[in-house]
Order: structure tokens, then sequence, then C-alpha cells
């Protein structure tokens, strides 16, 4: 089958003298998700820091280190809150630091990079006006520089697929099918 492609479009590239790139023609809108990718810093806030020996986190003195700590370094970036050792740790102490980052931070959260870059992700990708997709013929871009998590892809999908014609995956010369409006009769 692949064979007869191929000797189908020589035959057309033969017929017409001129070669054309029907991707470029086509009305297939690429849409790339490392567009949506964090571009701010992401930061960790570890509370390991604030440990006594370590382990125990005494209030008064979280609450004073706290108060000494200089939150411009976390000014205009995405900041993750979490303990990389194995302590317990009360919930409130998580609570009294996204309150003392709220002010400088974009976005805060609870867990590791991986959450952080899903959590931004997931937001930009909210945003998106889907007015613009419209019974538009769509492709998800599928391999590039940035590894996108596949939450991302699945959060598209569900944005998108009220409004697209169809939405494929993949490149423009080499997709695969996710959804295809039917006819309306």
């Amino acid at each position: 089958m692949l064979i007869s492609i191929t000797f189908a479009l020589i035959n057309i590239k033969c017929m017409s003298g001129e070669i054309v790139n029907k991707v470029a023609e086509s009305s297939l809108i690429t849409l790339d998700l490392e567009a949506y990718y964090p571009k701010e810093d992401l930061i960790a806030f570890d509370l390991k820091d604030f440990l006594f020996m370590g382990l125990i986190l005494k209030e008064k003195d979280y609450r004073a280190a706290l108060l000494a700590t200089d939150w411009t370094l976390y000014q205009n970036k995405n900041v993750y809150i979490t303990c990389t050792t194995d302590a317990i740790i009360p919930m409130w102490a998580y609570m009294l630091a996204a309150s003392f980052l709220q002010p400088f931070a974009i976005e805060i959260v609870f867990g590791d990079r991986k959450k952080m870059i899903e959590t931004v992700l997931l937001k930009n990708i909210a945003g998106i006006n889907i007015n613009e997709f419209e019974d538009k013929r769509i492709v998800v871009k599928g391999c590039g520089e940035i590894s996108i998590p596949e939450i991302a892809y699945v959060e598209i999908t569900n944005k998108l697929r009220p409004v697209a014609k169809s939405i494929m995956y993949g490149e423009p010369c080499s997709t695969v099918p996710i959804y295809k409006k039917p006819l309306q009769k």
C-alpha cells in the first residue's frame, strides 16, 4: 500500500512538473503543547531546611525562620513546596509556607517539580480560547524538545473535542486520528 501511494505521488509530481506541499496547503492547525509549558523558573521550597536536627519541626523556630527568609528569591517564580527528608510535617506548616510565598510567587503547589510542571501546563491549557478551534482540523504535535506530561494531552483533548472538527496526534505529515466530529444530517 505504501509503495503504491509513493508511486502515485511521484506520478503526480512528474505529470504537473512541480512539487506541491499538500500539508502546507491543508487547513490543519498544529497545536504545540510546548507553547503552554512553564516559562518562568521552577523552584523548590523545601521544609527540610527548617527542621530541628533534620527530624522535627518546632513551631516557634519555624515561624522565626520564615520571618527571617528573603522572600524576594521567590518573586515571579513557580514554587513547589516539599519536604525531601523523611519527617512528619504537620499540615499547618505547608499552609504557613504558602501564606508567606503567596505575595511573591506566580504559582504555588505542594509536591515535586513534576507536579509543578503539570499544574502550570493545565492552567495554561485552561486559558486557551477554544473558539479559535471551532470546526477546525487540529493536529496536537507529538514530538519536540521538551517532554510533555501525558496529563496535558488528555486535557487538551477534553478541551478541544466539543468544538473541533477533528483532532489528530503527531505531525501533519503523519498523524494518528483521535476524534472526528460526526456528520450532521
